[in-house]
């Protein structure tokens, strides 16, 4: 099984999981890019459901790292945001928040017959 991993750009253009990631180590990078690949493999094992349609995919490295994201029809990722477990609290609010407007663009999108977000 083969799925697409795409990250979010927001309303203002802000993509928050490529800033996120542009500012990791080479070694958190590294591990990063391994679970991307893992994903679009179709390899799933780690997401857990944090509120919703809301998963968190945990890498288990150094302070625990994570990946915020949405799966649509099991084909589909949508990369919000990342962080430790240390800021997992203030990481969900921000996932939670662009998945919320995510999918508010999404149905407006729907409603108008054009594309996608």
């Amino acid at each position: 099984m083969s799925i697409s991993v795409n990250e979010y750009v927001d309303e203002t253009g802000r993509n928050h999981f490529k800033d996120w990631f542009d500012g990791l180590s080479v070694e958190y990078a590294a591990k990063v890019a391994a679970a991307r690949s893992r994903m679009m493999a179709g390899n799933l094992a780690n997401l857990k459901t944090v509120d919703g349609s809301l998963k968190e995919f945990k890498i288990d490295w150094g302070p625990g790292i994570r990946i915020y994201l949405v799966l649509e029809r099991n084909t589909l990722v949508i990369l919000f945001c990342g962080g430790v477990k240390s800021g997992q609290n203030a990481d969900i609010t921000k996932a939670k928040r662009l998945r919320d407007e995510y999918a508010r663009r999404k149905a407006e999108i729907r409603k108008k017959g054009k594309g996608k977000p």
